[in-house]
């Protein structure tokens, strides 16, 4: 699809909330989104969640509200995200280099925008692979393992 064309993909599908999810949100009073995020988790804190979340939207206006996200990513779980969610193009203080600088200085990578509403963009921030915590090194090594035993497995059964 065309950058220039609008996608007609659900605002959830575009942010990648899975059903169950584990949400958290900070800065962002949109009760339109939360009853909307209601249709596929009811796992929702406004706030510090008491355990990792797989995803943490905050309402960004300031650069004060982008030094939060230094605090936030001990919010989420290791291939968690966090959605800074900004007025869109110029009509905010807020530039997206703004956003991948506090990403950055956080230990933050961005790797993917979506238009949250008219007037609204959000970038998601993830911890690079090679520094995601451990557990979830482990975790993925784990299923690397299953597979290829499973391979081999069916290999030596030929």
């Amino acid at each position: 699809m065309s950058p220039d064309v609008a996608s007609i993909r659900p605002l959830l599908d575009k942010l990648e909330v899975k059903p169950g999810a584990k949400v958290a949100i900070v800065n962002l009073d949109d009760d339109s989104f939360v009853a909307l995020l209601r249709t596929r988790t009811q796992d929702i804190v406004k706030g510090k969640p008491a355990s990792p979340s797989d995803l943490v939207f905050i309402g960004a206006e300031t650069p004060d509200d982008l030094r939060r996200i230094e605090a936030l990513k001990d919010w989420i779980e290791p291939n968690g995200a966090i959605w800074v969610v900004r007025t869109k193009g110029g009509r905010g203080s807020l530039r997206d280099t703004d956003v991948i600088a506090a990403g950055l200085a956080a230990g933050l990578v961005d790797n993917k925008i979506a238009s949250f509403s008219e007037t609204q963009g959000a970038m998601r921030m993830v911890f690079r692979v090679r520094d995601r915590p451990r557990v979830a090194r482990q975790q993925r090594a784990g299923v690397a393992r299953k597979r290829v035993t499973a391979t081999t497995r069916k290999r030596d059964l030929n």
